[in-house]
């Protein structure tokens, strides 16, 4: 079958249409992507602007009318950190449905980081052992622990690095000053909640997704995006320190010109690698696998673990204001 996802993501909106079918990877027919940088342009007190939402409803009527084009059968709709921290997040949900027709699923923090891990546990499979994963977002960071398809514990913390560097690294090139408030709350904010994770065991294989940690391994030496995504990829605790000296003395723009960072994300990869390395010490991480699969994949896969044959499947559109069939486990 196909199948479209729309990713409603702290920095991007994102659709993918994939062929999917059950004992199979899903296979990418098309995608559609604009950064919006959500979590860097919220309101003070955290709300989407009407300018913000204007534009999702923009994206969610183009991304119907391109998973129509490209035949898929429905569209598995989701937001995350923006939206579900946002004052004003349920009057966005109700304008995306009302101009567009589709109804999003907001996903918890501990939702995301389950879906997640369930999407690198099917990319490392079962010989991985126990896996932590990490996965770093625009407005939050995702930590997940276990040896099944789903982990024994799961959480999200609002570490995101498009939130953080609004917080703490806008400026063109942050002060030492600067660096280090972000540093010293990244450990306390991750030390609080560690031994959540930890309780579960040390880990046979450190996991992590997002384009931060890719774009990260990728400055560390990692293979480029173009030789595929069997290529194994490792992001290694010795060289954080000088992956962000490289981007400290950078400005965003120069940043872009760093193996694996685009110009849209020149001012986030910088937080992201200071979350990172705070994550890195105080988990004892010395080596990270990166998986290629994260969010999107576990949403699919998800989905066809529950398909029923007999089920009828249509795009929002045909049943305008119908509920997203639930994708997460009980």
């Amino acid at each position: 079958m196909r199948l479209a996802v729309l990713d409603i993501g702290s920095n991007s909106v994102h659709l993918l249409v994939v062929d999917a079918r059950v004992g199979a990877p899903p296979l990418p027919a098309t995608s559609h992507k604009e950064v919006l940088r959500l979590a860097e342009h919220l309101k003070e007190d955290g709300s989407i602007s009407t300018y913000g939402q204007k534009r999702l409803v923009e994206f969610c009527c183009e991304a119907i009318s391109i998973a129509e084009e490209q035949g898929s059968e429905q569209i598995l709709a989701f937001a995350t950190s923006a939206i579900r921290g946002a004052p004003n997040g349920e009057e966005t949900i109700t304008r995306i449905r009302e101009e567009s027709g589709i109804s999003l699923n907001v996903m918890t923090g501990e939702e995301e980081a389950r879906i997640t891990f369930l999407a690198a546990r099917r990319w490392f499979g079962w010989s991985a052992g126990s896996i932590q994963l990490l996965d770093i977002g625009g407005g939050s960071l995702e930590l997940a622990a276990g040896r099944d398809e789903y982990p024994d514990a799961a959480l999200s913390v609002p570490l995101g690095a498009g939130r953080m560097h609004s917080r703490f690294l806008s400026a063109d090139v942050p002060s030492g000053e600067d660096i280090e408030a972000l540093r010293r709350h990244a450990r306390h904010t991750i030390g609080r909640v560690a031994g959540e994770i930890n309780r579960v065991g040390r880990p046979e294989k450190v996991v992590g997704s997002s384009k931060t940690f890719r774009s990260l391994a990728r400055i560390g030496g990692a293979a480029a995006s173009g030789e595929g995504i069997f290529v194994p990829r490792v992001l290694c605790r010795k060289d954080l320190p000088d992956i962000i000296a490289a981007l400290a003395e950078r400005t965003p723009k120069e940043r872009a010109e760093l193996p694996g960072v685009s110009l849209a994300r020149g001012g986030q990869v910088f937080a992201g690698a200071i979350v990172a390395e705070a994550a890195f010490t105080i988990f004892d991480i010395e080596e990270m696998h990166i998986s290629p699969w994260a969010l999107r994949e576990g949403i699919i896969m998800r989905k066809l673990d529950l398909l029923d044959s007999s089920e009828e499947i249509s795009l929002p559109r045909e049943r305008p204001g119908a509920p997203t069939t639930s994708l997460l486990p009980g």
